[in-house]
């Protein structure tokens, strides 16, 4: 092993921490101010990257494909929180929701088990799917439920619900091959440095997470937005007692997280590939990076983000077999020496 192989080695490493940054930073943020377990995270990553191809295939455009799927998977992050994560607003809608997919599968549930009530016919599964639709909605009119925000185990429950939704979701629209991103043939060349051949494209991702990384702590450190942020962060009661609206910061972060994420998906679509199951795989590196840097800290992620690239990429080429142990072995010293993270707050 000489010098090459190091250097190599800890390119790939800073460039795979960039990436996982994109991700980690946005859910961390997500843990820092909402309180929000959120394991449908991973499939914003994934999703991201599924729009950006569709994008691409319709305009052939890749840098169209960034805005537009992120904008959309931060949509997509703003009604789930609002509808789903919020106890207070919007219940009309919400309850409208969960009794037309209640409905739905009961209706599926009857005419499986009776197709002789419905005769095989979309107007009767119709009128029936309306008829419990009506009577869930009543149902759910008139049940009283704890706020969601104080129990983590339904925050568990619901976004582990809507991560397999998701995945089914995209299974179900683009198929279940391994797709690729392809990025401008500009980014598919090399640089070098010293003697040593320097993908292009990775260069860009540590430029775009570092782009990404000073405007988010410019925001967070020299906004209004970023002072409600870190009040939200320290003590949320008290920065409602203040007159900040937590609603509000909880939906801009929420859809920022999403945003990141998708963003995520897209650039790391190019060479991780998107693919069924690939949210899964990124979800626990997300989490590991929170663990490190610690909840609603940028410096925190990327100091995570950077740890467990590296250790990923390290231990892969070093112990291929011990890989695993490797990865979260820097998890697991951090949470014995300081639970809370590097840079986390009690």
């Amino acid at each position: 092993m000489n010098t090459q192989f190091w250097i190599i080695q800890t390119f790939n490493g800073v460039s795979y921490g960039a990436l996982l940054f994109l991700i980690g930073s946005g859910l961390s943020l997500i843990f820092g101010v909402m309180r929000i377990v959120n394991l449908a995270h991973g499939s914003y990553f994934l999703l991201g990257g599924y729009v950006a191809l569709s994008v691409i295939e319709a305009t052939g455009s890749w840098a169209l494909s960034l805005p537009v799927a992120a904008l959309t998977i931060a949509a997509l992050g703003i009604a789930m929180e609002r509808l789903f994560l919020r106890s207070e607003g919007f219940a009309f809608l919400r309850n409208a929701v969960l009794a037309a997919g209640l409905a739905v599968l009961v209706s599926l549930g009857i005419s499986a088990a009776s197709p002789q009530l419905l005769g095989g016919g979309w107007l009767q599964f119709m009128i029936l799917a309306g008829v419990a639709a009506v009577l869930i909605f009543l149902l759910l009119s008139r049940i009283s439920v704890l706020p969601i925000e104080t129990d983590v185990l339904r925050q568990v429950l619901l976004t582990v619900g809507f991560a397999f939704l998701f995945q089914q979701g995209a299974l179900d629209i683009w198929g279940g091959n391994n797709m690729d991103i392809q990025p401008p043939p500009a980014f598919t060349q090399s640089i070098v440095v010293g003697g040593i051949y320097l993908p292009l494209y990775r260069v860009f991702m540590i430029g775009m997470a570092l782009v990404i990384g000073i405007v988010l702590w410019l925001v967070m450190e020299k906004t209004r937005m970023g002072a409600a942020v870190r009040a939200t962060v320290d003590d949320a009661q008290m920065a409602r007692g203040v007159g900040i609206n937590t609603n509000l910061v909880s939906m801009f972060i929420f859809a920022l997280g999403a945003f990141l994420a998708a963003l995520g998906g897209v650039i790391g679509g190019a060479f991780l590939g998107i693919y069924p199951g690939l949210d899964f795989e990124m979800l626990p590196l997300a989490f590991a990076v929170v663990i490190i840097g610690g909840m609603g800290s940028l410096g925190g992620a990327a100091i995570g983000a950077l740890a467990v690239g590296l250790a990923d990429n390290f231990g892969k080429a070093l112990f291929p077999e011990f890989s695993y142990f490797t990865l979260y072995a820097p998890m697991v010293l951090i949470l014995a020496i300081k639970p809370t993270g590097l840079f986390g707050r009690e």
